[in-house]
């Protein structure tokens, strides 16, 4: 069968990984796909479906000329990385025309891109998730700051590439925060609406579900590191770096996750006639009152998918397909390699504020016929034919080991072998499971 996966980053690199290991799949397409991509599918460069749901016009033409390419090239399964084209509508175009995706339609895709209609919705369901009100005035929402006080969450109410989340400490950092979103308008439209959070204590952890809009399936659990800095401090990026399986997360936690959150979800969205198919990621927090939701997300996490699909030891494409002709029941279960996984993304200088790309990467060569150590390429591009950076997260090395401080230390080991101007990155990636097992951080190298 032929594939073609929508994106470019280290979540779409991993899937593609994943995917062409597949017995069922003899052709793999990227749309556009980076130079990572570039050694496993067919790159299609022209196509910018990188492009931001800010720019919606110029996403949904990109979006149509990719429809005439599944239609002309007979694709079998269209997998939509980023949520950006979700939001938009690219599921709904593909499947007005009669062509198999795995992903969920703009209307269900609400649950990440409208993060008001997310909370509201859980309010009304009785989920586990922190207090909040959401504005679209900066200054009533400045007044219900200096009334509330802090520590509080500010978020974009939209997309905003996993950088909209201010946890602030205080009042003025709090206001700060409004005034960035709403007022400077860094995030553009995604920041029109900010919703003000409870801040919560715990720890976090990411579990995704499988679903066809009405059975699902969940996959082994992993916990990303969102701040810039080492200890968790600093602004929050897209995601340092992850591990899997998460510790914190126990049986009964995933049950109850289960229970609690995912199944009236789904059936709530079932309600409301806008079905979620696709992979539902929840993001948790485990509180002294058990687990609680963050937010939703409605496509694998990145750098989640770096190590949670390298521990699948089952077909992807075959859940993927399952969840796209709406049979997920016919999958018993997901069966998930013994020992763990590790993800330490290498980023720019700068990151996640202003950063300079171009920079000549060495050390690549490392990764050649290793199984067990991957460079999934997040924000590479070719420059006179090496390859070089091209985004704020470069590269997310990915290294399996029996158990967590074994693919840690391999995770160090190869990160050491990589090199680039501006080279950031955090030392202390799954502190929080080494803490548990009582044990140091494995890596104390120079992070840039």
């Amino acid at each position: 069968m032929k594939v073609l996966v929508v994106g470019k980053g280290g979540r779409e690199h991993a899937l593609i990984w994943k995917i062409a290991q597949s017995p069922k799949v003899e052709t793999i397409f990227a749309a556009p796909g980076s130079p990572g991509i570039a050694t496993l599918a067919t790159c299609l460069t022209d196509l910018r479906l990188d492009k931001p749901a800010s720019d919606p016009e110029g996403l949904l033409a990109e979006i149509d000329r990719l429809v005439d390419f599944v239609r002309e090239e007979g694709i079998d399964l269209t997998v939509v990385g980023p949520e950006d084209p979700l939001s938009v509508g690219i599921v709904d175009r593909l499947e007005a025309g009669g062509h198999k995706v795995f992903g969920p339609t703009a209307a269900a895709a609400r649950l990440e891109s409208d993060k008001t209609f997310s909370k509201d919705l859980m309010v009304r369901l009785g989920v586990p998730t922190a207090a909040h009100r959401s504005f679209d005035n900066s200054d009533e929402a400045r007044a219900y700051i200096r009334a509330t006080g802090a520590p509080v969450v500010i978020k974009a109410a939209g997309l905003a590439a996993g950088k909209g989340v201010t946890v602030a400490a205080t009042v003025e950092e709090a206001l700060a925060a409004v005034d960035r979103i709403m007022d400077q308008s860094i995030f553009g439209d995604a920041g029109a609406q900010v919703v003000i959070e409870q801040f919560l204590e715990g720890e976090e952890a990411s579990v995704f579900a499988i679903t066809d809009g009405g059975d699902f399936v969940t996959l082994i659990t992993a916990q990303d590191h969102k701040p810039i800095g080492e200890g968790d401090v600093g602004p929050n990026t897209g995601g340092m770096g992850a591990y899997a399986p998460a510790p914190v997360m126990t049986p009964e936690l995933v049950r109850a996750a289960e229970d609690e959150v995912i199944r009236p979800v789904l059936a709530e969205m079932r309600r409301q006639g806008t079905p979620f198919r696709g992979v539902l990621f929840v993001g948790l927090i485990i509180t002294d009152k058990g687990p609680m939701v963050i937010e939703f997300n409605c496509r694998f996490g990145d750098p989640e998918a770096q190590v949670v699909l390298p521990l699948l030891a089952c077909d992807l494409v075959e859940l993927m397909e399952a969840a796209a002709d709406g049979a997920i029941s016919r999958v018993a279960n997901v069966p998930v390699s013994a020992g763990a996984a590790v993800c330490v993304v290498l980023a720019s200088h700068g990151y996640p504020g202003a950063y300079r790309t171009g920079k000549d990467i060495k050390g690549l060569d490392y990764f050649n016929g290793r199984d067990d150590q991957t460079a999934f390429h997040s924000g590479t591009t070719m420059k006179g034919g090496s390859i070089a950076t091209d985004g704020g997260r470069v590269l997310g090395v990915t290294a399996l080991g029996e158990d967590i401080p074994s693919a840690l230390a391999r995770a160090y080991e190869a990160v050491d072998k990589v090199s680039f101007e501006g080279k950031l990155y955090r030392r202390d990636i799954a502190h929080r499971a080494m803490a548990r097992l009582g044990l140091p951080i494995a890596h104390r190298g120079k992070s840039k």
